[in-house]
């Protein structure tokens, strides 16, 4: 076996989008654009509902996919021809933007509290005017794998020791892992070579091959087939990661706000597409 260690630390970004939601930009910024097949990735986690209540009104996108993973609180969700349902917390939204699609997401709170990941995943050429679609994902839907008596995974898609995630609308086939761990402990996570990788630490901090990732860190991984994860000499150490993983496209990106195409022209026909009106 080969261990994947960090290539980059990257730390996110505040910003705010949508109609002022505040958040953590941390694939998307400056420090690191793409993580080819992944075009962005935002943690979003406030107990001030000023901060994120007023959402993400009616917006476009092509190209694309969206993924939408909810911690704590509740996303609502619909668009223009009719769609519509509610992400609740433990829950995961993964929807195909296709060739097009125009709808709005609006935080519900829940105790105040709203906590969660936005990452976006980029189509192959072939697939960037496929049908547009959603998989709205309870959390009970989701299963859970023993890493060993002190750490388990949430296994939202791909493949995690012959358990596969409910999600079934991935063009790109990733993995996407939620890691717990109770105690200091050590374990692998397999990881198929020649993916692009990162582990994003959400809460405490942890180790990965001897390097400390902090909370609000993400690791980019170099190539290997597993990456191993343990907490140091910190024996009180308990903490949350998401692990995610795909082949990489190998394409040229082109991105237009929420347009995401492999060329000029392609973007100048969807921001044509969009006002007058076709591009969903």
């Amino acid at each position: 076996m080969t261990n994947r260690q960090v290539a980059q630390r990257v730390q996110g970004v505040g910003t705010q989008d949508g109609a002022g939601v505040s958040l953590t930009r941390i694939i998307g910024q400056p420090l690191l654009r793409h993580l080819d097949p992944f075009l962005m990735l935002d943690f979003f986690g406030s107990d001030q509902p000023n901060e994120y209540l007023a959402g993400f009104p009616a917006h476009p996108h092509r190209g694309f996919q969206t993924v939408t993973y909810m911690l704590k609180g509740k996303m609502r969700h619909k668009d223009s021809v009719g769609n519509e349902g509610l992400i609740e917390t433990g829950g995961i939204q993964w929807m195909n933007a296709g060739r097009g699609i125009i709808h709005e997401e609006m935080p519900e709170q829940t105790d105040g509290l709203l906590k969660g990941f936005q990452l976006w995943v980029n189509l192959p050429a072939k697939d960037k005017m496929s049908a547009p679609g959603y998989q709205d994902i309870p959390a009970e839907q989701v299963p859970s794998v023993a890493l060993n008596p002190h750490a388990s995974a949430k296994v939202l898609a791909g493949e995690l020791m012959n358990v596969n995630g409910p999600v079934k609308t991935a063009k790109v086939s990733p993995m996407f892992i939620d890691v717990h761990w109770q105690s200091c402990t050590t374990f692998d996570i397999p990881i198929q070579q020649g993916h692009n990788a990162f582990i994003y630490c959400y809460e405490g901090r942890v180790d990965v091959d001897g390097t400390n990732i902090n909370a609000g860190t993400l690791a980019v991984l170099s190539d290997g087939n597993q990456v191993t994860l343990d907490c140091g000499n910190d024996t009180s150490v308990a903490g949350k990661a998401i692990v995610v993983a795909a082949q990489p496209i190998g394409e040229p990106i082109v991105q237009y706000g929420p347009f995401v195409m492999n060329s000029e022209s392609e973007i100048q026909q969807a921001l044509f597409d969009y006002q007058r009106g076709t591009l969903a």
